[in-house]
């Protein structure tokens, strides 16, 4: 007899992704990264990081660098307002274990998706940077766009902010 989530099985796999939003369009981190969802605060600044840090918060005795998700693809910068949030994920970039907050226009929803209905990142040739994503899982609404939480780092950035922390 297999198992539910063994290949072959009649059983579809699905895993859990919480949804966001960014600038109109919807993101998702599968839920198992997320440490939790923290409304915006102040953060203290770090000097000598790129633009799409913008500081560290204390949670609970771990320093914790925050990155606005906006910068880091490019999209228009906004005031953060009461429904900005910052989504606290444990990635694991590079075998470097680390906890990192992600500022998000707001928090949509949690969606149970079949991992065979997510599409692969298309290949937009090499002006388009699709190295963040994990995937498209085309949903009634829109497009989601899959993130893939350990690469929103690079080693650089990671050795950068270890050094400053």
């Amino acid at each position: 007899m297999k198992s539910e989530n063994q290949p072959g099985s009649n059983d579809k796999e699905v895993n859990q992704f919480l949804t966001f939003e960014l600038a109109g369009d919807s993101y998702a981190v599968e839920i198992l990264t997320v440490q939790e969802i923290r409304g915006w605060e102040p953060v203290r600044k770090i000097p000598n990081t790129p633009g799409f840090i913008k500081g560290a918060l204390n949670l609970r005795g771990t320093i914790v660098p925050v990155l606005d998700l906006r910068e880091r693809f490019g999209l228009e910068n906004v005031e953060y307002t009461p429904v900005t949030v910052v989504i606290v994920l444990s990635i694991n970039n590079k075998d470097h274990p680390m906890v990192l907050g992600v500022i998000a226009d707001t928090v949509s929803d949690v969606l149970d998706l079949n991992l065979a209905d997510i599409k692969p990142a298309p290949n937009f040739g090499v002006n388009i940077d699709t190295r963040y994503m994990r995937g498209i899982y085309v949903a009634k609404q829109g497009m989601i766009m899959l993130l893939d939480v350990d690469k929103l780092l690079d080693v650089d950035d990671l050795s950068k902010i270890e050094s400053l922390l």
